[in-house]
């Protein structure tokens, strides 16, 4: 009987065909099939069920000290040149098929509760399925140009996930703008995979690896060439994991139905680029520099989202800049030269994040049954309050979510955070510093999130608000909605149970990395958790995760005497004195704005240019080309008489000429 690991090549094939069956039905027989909610949803589920059965098995055989195995064809070849594809399969890839198999079958589950009443129902679950499969692809995939492809179709799947509602204006540009910002990046990705093919000869990440060592110890690769292809390639990871500058396609990405915000920002898209950089760490490992640029940029990401975090009334875009922040906090990792901590963050992060989205989404159905259909005001927190009576599941998880990545131990988030800023504090003490701050953010701004959507009195009931919020957002009064407010009410089970599930290990999942016996260590490097055990010391432990958890709790305090108790008033005492800094902030520090003016009007005013040339000089030479042919013809015509004596008449004319013409510039020097 074969082994899990030797038919692991059914994990990303699987959900491929119920979405590929799905998909041509939907193309051949739309009405019928889009009639039959319950069985496509049934085998699109039965198809990632058994997707995730396989990778627990597999997760199984490598906790027990199974090998790894790949298995590799040749897919393309041309004299020496040979082109290899297949799958691997290792630590890193079973966590990450388990991790992404788990969290995409709990959302499938809640989508059949969320999108209950969508036309779109059949559609959305064929794309949830198509996105599935080429995450778990990229993820088994042995090299890189393999990835590459997988890479795309991740980023295609996003695309129509993102744009699903496309007759919504917000989704439709949201959709085009997260596909054009993702291609940036993967123009670099591209150019620095064939760059270090150049400089390689191989796409293997070993043979990467120890043909760039080897090209610049012999001088066939100088240094600079090198770290130029590295960083090209990381853009790729950039723009996928929402890096600064690349960052701002994420949090407009919030325009597409919840349930995909939640595998996004949990355990497909954005993963993607960190489970890149942690599969590139033998190349990147060689240049000190990159790692660098790595922890700097991830460093200013993961401020950058927490302080915008501060200022967000939207409840997903809110849960969105916290995404941006602790993926900042991944790449930190990655750049200090940790990618266990960095891998470590990015599965606790996806339970509980992906927890906190499912939430909102709970959120937000119950919302719509007060101010109707209208995201602006389901999504806005100035409308919410007080939901924690009517919705006691939601209202629970997404507290476990709000202490979890808040650092509290011991939930998961305080035993991965602590691991990275412990890395950072012995590696680059000032970026430890910036991180440590945004510490005490997160736990600010996700407080604040829990106190005004679940605590207080509820306000959406309140229709002048909302006509002032739907005044400075610039969309239509819903006099139908608004004035014939439902009931408030839990969710249904299919959306409260996944929910139950994620709180789960949003809890428990943590005490995996005990950095005295991390278990998820010594699955994915057995040497250094053998050495972070032999270095650890309770001095250094206590007195770092002691300062974390000291200014954690001090931005919850400040979170609950600001918005549960109000005895301290932000307006007066930040915003009032700071209005600078407020704005600052509340505008996405400009960035859009400046993406607006520089790139958006500049790509246009150079499409205008472009077209003027194109019209007056391009079109004009044309023109003019067939002016003159029209003119000549038109012109020549007469001399075709028809009498020999004519035309002998016009050769003796042109012989005279050219002897006139030759006795005029004289004979030749000799």
């Amino acid at each position: 009987m074969p082994s899990a690991a030797e038919v692991a090549w059914l994990i990303p094939l699987l959900p491929l065909i119920g979405a590929v069956a799905t998909g041509m039905g939907l193309i051949s027989f739309n009405a019928e099939v889009n009639r039959l909610r319950k069985p496509v949803a049934i085998t699109l589920l039965s198809c990632l069920g058994a997707s995730a059965v396989l990778s627990y098995a597999v997760l199984a055989e490598q906790l027990s000290g199974g090998p790894t195995v790949e298995h590799l064809f040749i897919w393309a070849s041309a004299g020496s040149f040979t082109l290899p594809m297949g799958y691997v399969i290792d630590p890193l890839g079973a966590i990450m098929l388990s991790l992404v198999t788990t969290i995409a079958l709990l959302v499938m589950v809640y989508s059949h509760g969320y999108m209950a009443h969508d036309k779109g129902y059949v559609r959305f679950f064929t794309y949830l399925a198509l996105f599935s499969s080429s995450m778990l692809g990229l993820i088994v995939s042995p090299n890189l140009l393999e990835i590459y492809v997988f890479w795309e179709l991740v980023g295609m799947c996003s695309y129509l996930l993102v744009g699903f509602w496309y007759d919504r204006e917000g989704a439709a540009h949201a959709a085009q703008k997260a596909f054009i910002v993702n291609r940036v990046g993967d123009f670099g990705l591209l150019l620095g995979i064939l760059g270090l093919f150049w400089a390689t000869n191989s796409f293997d990440f070993l043979g990467i690896a120890n043909g760039l060592s080897a090209g610049i110890s012999e001088g066939r690769v100088p240094e600079w060439a090198a770290l130029t292809l590295c960083l090209l390639v990381f853009m790729g990871p950039m723009a996928k994991s929402a890096q600064f500058p690349l960052h701002v396609w994420l949090p407009d990405a919030m325009e597409g139905p919840t349930p995909i915000s939640a595998l996004i920002h949990a355990a497909t898209m954005v993963a993607a680029g960190v489970f890149l950089v942690a599969r590139l760490e033998p190349i990147y490992s060689q240049f000190p520099l990159v790692g660098l640029v790595i922890a700097i940029i991830g460093t200013i990401t993961c401020f950058l989202g927490a302080s915008i975090a501060l200022t967000q009334m939207d409840l997903k875009k809110g849960l969105a800049y916290s995404t941006v922040s602790q993926l900042g906090y991944m790449m930190l990792a990655m750049g200090c030269g940790a990618p266990i901590a960095g891998m470590f963050h990015l599965v606790t992060h996806a339970f509980f994040k992906a927890m906190l989205f499912l939430g909102s989404g709970s959120v937000i159905h119950a919302m719509e049954e007060v101010v109707g259909h209208q995201p602006v005001l389901a999504q806005d927190m100035r409308l919410m309050g007080g939901l924690r009576k009517k919705m006691p599941i939601t209202s629970t998880t997404f507290l476990i979510g709000c202490i979890a990545i808040s650092g509290i131990p011991p939930l998961a988030g305080f035993w991965s955070k602590d691991e990275i800023l412990g890395q950072a504090f012995n590696t680059y003490p000032f970026l430890w510093l910036i991180g440590f701050l945004t510490a005490g953010m997160t736990a600010f701004y996700m407080f604040r999130l829990y106190f005004l959507t679940f605590e207080g009195d509820f306000r959406g009931e309140n229709t002048k608000l909302q006509a002032e919020l739907l005044k400075l957002s610039g969309e239509s009064i819903d006099d139908e909605h608004i004035h014939k407010p439902g009931v408030l009410h839990e969710s249904s089970k299919p959306m409260t149970i996944p929910l139950a599930v994620l709180a789960v290990p949003s809890v428990i999942i943590g005490l995996m990395g005990t950095p005295w016996n991390s278990k998820f260590a010594n699955l994915l490097d057995p040497k250094e958790a053998l050495e972070m055990s032999q270095n650890f010391h309770w001095t250094e432990f206590l007195s770092l995760a002691g300062a974390s958890v000291a200014i954690s709790s001090s931005g919850i305090c400040l979170a609950v005497f600001a918005y549960y108790l109000h005895r301290i008033d932000l307006q007066k005492i930040f915003v009032n004195r700071f209005p600078q800094i407020n704005l600052f902030l509340q505008n996405k520090w400009y960035l859009d704005d400046i993406n607006e003016k520089i790139f958006v009007r500049g790509s246009r005013k150079l499409a205008k240019e472009v077209l003027e040339v194109d019209a007056k000089v391009v079109d004009g030479v044309v023109n003019l080309t067939g002016l003159l042919t029209l003119g000549s013809g038109e012109g020549l015509k007469y001399f075709e008489t028809g009498r020999a004596q004519f035309y002998a008449l016009i050769v003796f004319g042109g012989v005279i000429a050219l002897v006139a013409l030759f006795g005029v510039l004289g004979p030749s020097p000799t």
